[in-house]
């Protein structure tokens, strides 16, 4: 990945090639960006600048650090992201297991989301994390010397997941790194980093793409420019958003059918208690998916609920998706979105968030869930 490659943010480029210039690199720095805004990408092309400088002619010594970076097999290029047991590595998983399959992701997907990763390598029923071995490795990596005589680098994928001990088994590697280390950080959710890790770490801010930048990339793989502009407003600034949209490849259509059909089921349980059946069956399909899913369709229905707060109060020209579901219309759903439920609701999809990110039984928080949302979709507006 060459800086050319990545889209867009042509300040972040500038500002990262000024510090390898200029040699004043901070040997701890954490990128914090929505998703698809190019956290990685960036994170690559910026590995690659510290470790091969410009690019260079294949036959040079600098095309020959390029040629590896291209495959990402630099041996002084190191990467930590979250993983978790499979039937082939059934205890104490850590990156290295991972490797061949993380290149794949890297290379292929480099705007890809945490959910891509854990469904390319069979986890999405589980929840990964960057615990004390891995920590441990990192360590461990990083303590050898430069096996080219320059920069060594780590990139640290999803930092917001490093469990507390390893954490803090990192902090020393943080205060005290070893000569020419670079230790760069990824995270979309920067309140989630302890802030121990965070204030040892120069920040460096990613904001969503524009439009128009999804929208020229879209048209480079085959959109329509009417096609390229929709799908660019709909994503948001979500460079993978919108490649899963142009693919039809996108779990957002999944959770949206998931949203309606509880949506339809709640304003049918109104002195109806036949269509209580109904919410059973839908919390037992979505309880049946992997945790992962369900807190990126808690999410997503947070997104929804927002949005319909925003029709509701006449800023619809803030909210650019559109409906997938066939006779769902979420400027007629706005209505029920109001002063006296949309705290709650919010409220109960954050607690419902809370409770299966620590293991809690999915049948029972989503139960809960979907009876709860029903009497509050029900109240009046004042």
């Amino acid at each position: 990945m060459l800086f050319e490659n990545v889209l867009g943010l042509e300040h972040i480029k500038k500002h990262l090639m000024a510090t390898a210039d200029s040699k004043r690199v901070a040997h701890a720095q954490l990128f914090v960006g929505p998703e698809g805004s190019g956290l990685l990408p960036m994170a690559l092309a910026y590995a690659r600048y510290l470790l091969c400088g410009p690019s260079g002619g294949e036959g040079s010594a600098g095309g020959a650090c390029h040629a590896k970076m291209a495959s990402l097999s630099h041996p002084d290029l190191h990467f930590a992201f979250p993983v978790a047991t499979t039937p082939k590595i059934r205890k104490k998983p850590v990156s290295d297991h991972f490797m061949a399959e993380w290149r794949q992701f890297a290379l292929e997907q480099p705007y890809g989301n945490l959910f891509d990763w854990y469904r390319l390598i069979g986890i999405e029923k589980k929840q990964g994390q960057i615990g004390v071995d891995e920590a441990q490795e990192v360590v461990k990596k990083l303590s050898l010397k430069s096996f080219e005589g320059g920069h060594k680098v780590m990139i640290l994928w999803m930092a917001e997941l490093l469990n507390v001990t390893a954490a803090n088994k990192l902090l020393k590697l943080i205060e005290e790194p070893p000569k020419n280390t670079v230790l760069l950080l990824l995270a979309q959710d920067e309140e989630q980093i302890l802030d121990t890790i965070r204030s040892r770490c120069q920040i460096l801010h990613f904001p969503a793409l524009p439009e128009s930048d999804i929208q020229g990339e879209l048209m480079r793989r085959g959109a329509t420019a009417a096609e390229a502009q929709g799908i660019a407003q709909e994503a948001g600034g979500n460079l993978n958003k919108a490649l899963d949209l142009l693919n039809r490849d996108s779990e957002d259509l999944v959770f949206e059918r998931w949203f309606v059909q509880w949506v339809r089921s709640a304003f049918k349980a109104k002195g109806n208690k036949a269509a209580i059946h109904e919410l059973l069956l839908w919390s037992d399909e979505v309880s049946k998916a992997g945790r992962e899913v369900q807190k990126q369709f808690l999410q997503h229905s947070l997104a929804l609920v927002r949005q319909a707060m925003l029709i509701n109060y006449g800023a619809g020209q803030l909210v650019h998706g559109q409906s997938h579901v066939e006779g769902f219309d979420l400027r007629k759903f706005a209505p029920f979105v109001h002063e006296n439920n949309v705290e709650a609701i919010i409220g109960e999809l954050e607690t419902a968030i809370f409770h299966v990110e620590r293991n809690g039984n999915p049948k029972l928080i989503f139960t809960d869930l979907a009876i709860k949302f029903t009497r509050l979709l029900h109240l009046k507006a004042s």
